[in-house]
């Protein structure tokens, strides 16, 4: 069996967390501290990692020996506080403290040569950005809640992220970077809006990852003047959706150019009769105002049995042929990977995403969810590099929820000395440590 390397095995990204949460700068008064931050960041991703469906669940699990015991041997948490103690102390933490660990995983896939295959176009990475809503309530809420009235009912509060993740086409793991809260400020009667955290969201990833070369994904809400100018700023480039309805003038000069016969056109038919039809123009304005910018366009259609079955349309930057238009096509489509592959991941497998572990009336509810996403980012990096992590959660379960069922109850029973022994206990109990 092939060895992961330590750095991406459970101990070294366990090692990561542990050093970024140690170096919290912890404002309370020392004196009256019962619960490090470290333990208290600790015990919410185990959490996470596990599974437990609330932080009920959670606490009534770990009142057991040696449950308690597992969360010290496994997570490292050696005083575990109870709900209201953990809540008072996440939702103070700003959230930037956590978002260098997303950096670091990141960092720790490069350096064992996994980004090399994520790379799509001229050594460029997909990146996505796309956003979600992961809480609402009509009688929860804190300063930083969305707000929508209605004219009829009541006032809905919601909590938004902006996710950017990279992703490949031919790749089924995606590696999630920060997120950006769509969120209320402090002093602020206007509201936040996905336009305005995707701006700050891209400048953020550029000051994090000053040489990363990066292609930006997004649907026809990006494909504008003022953020196409601020990818450009940041050195980026992008693959962002253009509907006709949008777009008008760009739609006009696509027509005009090809009824010149200045487009260009590509055919393919699958094995499974189904002709792809790719169209593309280089250098039409984006806009008809007199600075537009100069676009690559492109679109693409599956016709299934003479019917259309998929139609969509892309603007680029970058210079569009026939030996690339495939694969653009592909990375424009890859978008769905982050709606698919995070978003109903983390709503409908396990993650309870969408459950209020506690909302708190500063940074409680994105702690959670950041937390929430560095357990599934873990998760994947697993089963990306691991080979033990993928025999026994490919070999011995059907489903992810059976796999961490089991692991659950293991730990009620048996206390095991680190993670490896744990997975190797599940994968062959007669050669594993005894636990």
């Amino acid at each position: 069996m092939a060895h992961i390397k330590k750095h991406l095995s459970f101990a070294g990204l366990k090692k990561t967390l542990t050093r970024k949460t140690m170096q919290i700068v912890d404002n309370r008064q020392q004196a009256k501290v019962d619960y490090c931050m470290h333990d208290c960041v600790m015990s919410a991703f185990a959490m996470m990692y596990l599974q437990d469906p609330s932080l009920l669940a959670f606490q009534r699990r770990i009142q057991d020996r040696i449950q308690r015991n597992n969360l010290n041997t496994i997570f490292g948490v050696r005083n575990i506080p109870k709900d209201n103690q953990l809540r008072n102390v996440l939702d103070a933490l700003p959230i930037e403290t956590l978002s260098p660990i997303f950096a670091d995983f990141l960092g720790s896939l490069q350096r064992g040569k996994h980004l090399v295959k994520y790379q799509l176009l001229d050594g460029k990475y997909l990146i996505p950005i796309d956003g979600s809503e992961y809480f609402s309530s009509e009688n929860i809420h804190c300063p930083h809640c969305l707000h929508k009235k209605p004219k009829k009912g009541n006032t809905r509060y919601y909590h938004q992220i902006l996710q950017a993740t990279i992703v490949h086409p031919d790749q089924r793991h995606v590696l999630p970077l920060a997120p950006e809260p769509i969120q209320n400020t402090d002093g602020s009667n206007k509201q936040d809006c996905e336009i305005n955290a995707a701006k700050r969201l891209i400048a953020k990833i550029r000051a994090t990852h000053p040489k990363l070369p990066i292609i930006i994904g997004g649907d026809g809400l990006y494909s504008k003047q003022p953020f196409i100018n601020e990818l450009k700023t940041v050195n980026m480039s992008f693959i962002l959706v253009a509907k006709p309805t949008d777009h008008k003038i760009l739609f006009e000069w696509v027509q005009d150019m090809f009824g010149l016969k200045a487009g260009h056109q590509m055919t393919v038919t699958d094995k499974k009769g189904r002709k792809h039809k790719y169209r593309w123009v280089n250098d039409v304005p984006l806009n008809g105002s007199a600075n537009a910018d100069q676009v690559n366009f492109f679109d693409y259609r599956i016709i299934t049995n003479e019917k259309t079955t998929y139609r969509n349309s892309w603007v680029t930057d970058i210079s569009i042929d026939e030996n690339n238009i495939v694969t653009l096509v592909k990375g424009g489509r890859a978008r769905w990977k982050i709606e698919n592959e995070i978003f109903n991941t983390l709503k409908n497998q396990g993650y309870h995403l969408e459950h209020n572990f506690g909302h708190g009336q500063k940074n409680l509810s994105m702690i959670f969810f950041m937390i929430n996403l560095l357990a599934f980012y873990v998760h994947q990096i697993l089963d990306l590099t691991d080979p033990l992590y993928q025999k026994v959660r490919y070999t011995k379960f059907t489903s992810r929820k059976e796999f961490w069922n089991q692991l659950r109850c293991t730990i009620r029973i048996l206390t095991f000395p680190h993670w490896q022994s744990l997975m190797q206990f599940i994968w062959d109990p007669e050669k594993a440590i005894p636990p």
